[in-house]
């Protein structure tokens, strides 16, 4: 079993892009957050207000100004800004990550078949603790890809409405993500 499924108490996601949000994904439900925008220079104090109010981080590394998403951006996250995973679409920094003692999740792009069987492959690969499938509204998709892969599978991406979020979840998905702030309840 991924522990990571053990981590989620609340299976909506709160996908925060902008930090005049935080306040509210502080007061939700929720008990996951994915940072996706901040800083080099805020990312630090976001990650610690949302541990503060015990609940678990992980940050977008392609999102967070001023970090390079390399072998470093990874090592200087783990150190110093101690979240609890990250998100990425890169197989290589989801192995880095997990060297170094963060939970790792895995971004896909499910645009056609061959981008499905091209992000198996790199989960396979790579071995995160879950991935996240986008866009997230597509049921059918996900059925097939719990065939595919034994890995916990969140969905995200263009999640509108609690019917788009209840369709993933009765599909197979262990999570919705959303930036969507009326849904984080």
């Amino acid at each position: 079993m991924y522990p990571i499924v053990d981590l989620v108490e609340h299976q909506t996601i709160a996908a925060v892009q902008q930090e005049k949000d935080l306040d509210r994904v502080l007061e939700s439900p929720v008990n996951i957050v994915f940072i996706l925008a901040s800083s080099i220079f805020n990312i630090k104090e976001l990650v610690d207000r949302i541990k503060a109010a015990n609940k678990l981080v992980f940050i977008h590394m392609e999102f967070i100004e001023g970090i390079a998403s390399d072998r470093s951006g990874v090592a200087f996250i783990a150190q110093h800004i101690c979240p609890t995973g990250i998100i990425s679409t890169k197989s290589n920094l989801i192995r880095v990550a997990k060297e170094m003692g963060l939970m790792a999740i895995q971004r896909i792009f499910l645009i056609d078949r061959s981008a499905v069987a091209r992000g198996i492959k790199a989960v396979e690969q790579s071995k995160p603790d879950a991935i996240e499938v986008m866009p997230g509204i597509m049921p059918r998709v996900i059925r097939e890809m719990m065939n595919m892969t034994p890995l916990p599978i969140i969905a995200g991406g263009l999640v509108g409405n609690k019917k788009e979020i209840d369709d993933s979840l009765e599909a197979g998905a262990l999570a919705v993500s959303t930036s969507m702030v009326e849904l984080w309840v």
